[in-house]
């Protein structure tokens, strides 16, 4: 069973380390070992310039951090970075799972369902030519390719069950050539789950050879596709990310505003990553950093979209894994707030403290049944 945690921590007046100005402090995890030694399973990020930082939270699993063990020894150490690697020691302490537990008895249970939904607009260009943003190279991964790969291999590691719905968007089907702004990429209406990301690419190719990219270009049935499921779950036990590529202009616009109008009393989230040359201030709009989004006169009840053009983190040296690492770090970085948004404003309080670690056996664990834990 693969748990995992969310934490953040807080520091205050922490020793002064820097002679014009105040201390650069960043946190080192260290997990215990059986043979009594320190391995380093994480580090937080710098927080400039402050003796009172507040990390920003992050998740981590559980084996990492203690190997399933909630009373084995966790070592913090923090330093105050500089510029030349020759960290200052500030302080360090030890604590375990089970004692950040009952410290803060801020735990919560939750899934995370995670679903992918690809243009197959014309405007994509036809498939078998290199000037199509879906060209299939034997080389190298087309733009919607790297996008699906780089956000959904680190979504799936938050996915019990690795068992994802792939859609698929404006394209005519076979065999009669209907137009279809939501289909399934396996073919299998009933069923559109693929098997983890490689089962989501291998659909997505096959989808290719035997769909006919058209258009128009709607988000809205993916989106009310997905807020369908989501609007059945309100305890608080699961939670919805929607990831939609698409390669520009969106042509129903109104009816898409109004779907995350309603969506965001939802737990859910969407991400739009644009992928191509075009103008995407369509997609810009939904975002809702600047101006929270509305419909009819209706505003959304919190921000949930969070938009990213690919262009902006293709690497110039044509280095793809890094192109994929800074996309992916640029449209995850919203989802833990919209996650705690949602969490606050319905009063979901934490749940229960994990119960006393017992080393035993690993059981044969139904992954449909299983859940993540999150310490917030």
């Amino acid at each position: 069973m693969n748990t995992f945690l969310m934490l953040q921590f807080c520091g205050n007046k922490l020793d002064k380390k820097d002679f014009f100005g105040k201390s650069d402090p960043f946190l080192v995890f260290y997990r215990s070992n059986e043979d009594g030694s320190y391995t380093i399973c994480h580090k937080t990020e710098v927080v400039k310039n402050t003796l009172d930082p507040v990390w920003q939270a992050f998740k981590i699993p559980v084996r990492a951090l203690c190997n399933g063990d909630y009373d084995r020894s966790i070592k913090v150490e923090v330093y105050d970075w500089d510029r030349d690697g020759g960290h200052d020691f500030i302080g360090e302490f030890s604590t375990s799972y089970r004692e950040m537990s009952r410290s803060q008895s801020q735990f919560h249970v939750y899934e995370i369902n995670f679903t992918v939904a690809i243009d197959f607009t014309a405007s994509n260009g036809n498939p078998s030519q290199p000037t199509s943003l879906h060209y299939m190279s034997p080389y190298q991964l087309n733009d919607y390719a790297m996008a699906l790969r780089a956000v959904g291999e680190i979504i799936q590691d938050y996915d019990s069950d690795k068992m994802f719905p792939a859609l698929g968007f404006g394209a005519k089907l076979p065999p009669d050539g209907r137009v279809s702004h939501e289909f399934a990429l396996n073919g299998n209406p009933q069923n559109p789950y693929c098997t983890g990301i490689e089962g989501v690419m291998e659909a997505y190719y096959q989808s290719l050879k035997s769909v006919r990219l058209y258009g128009p270009t709607h988000f809205s049935p993916v989106i009310n596709h997905v807020a369908r499921y989501a609007s059945a779950v309100t305890d608080g036990s699961q939670y919805f990310i929607l990831l939609i590529i698409s390669d520009g202009v969106i042509t129903d616009m109104a009816q898409t505003k109004e779907s995350i109008v309603n969506a965001s009393s939802l737990p859910m989230s969407i991400i739009i990553v644009g992928v191509g040359p075009a103008e995407f201030d369509e997609m810009i709009e939904l975002d809702g950093d600047e101006e929270r989004i509305s419909s009819q006169g209706r505003y959304a009840e919190r921000d949930i979209v969070q938009f990213v053009p690919f262009r902006d983190y293709i690497d110039r040296r044509g280095n793809h894994i890094l192109s994929m690492a800074r996309l992916a770090k640029e449209v995850l970085a919203e989802i833990p707030d919209q996650f705690l948004s949602y969490m606050r404003t319905r009063g979901i309080k934490p749940g229960p403290l994990p119960p006393p670690y017992t080393p035993c056996p690993p059981p044969a664990i139904n992954p449909l049944l299983t859940r993540r834990v999150s310490r917030i």
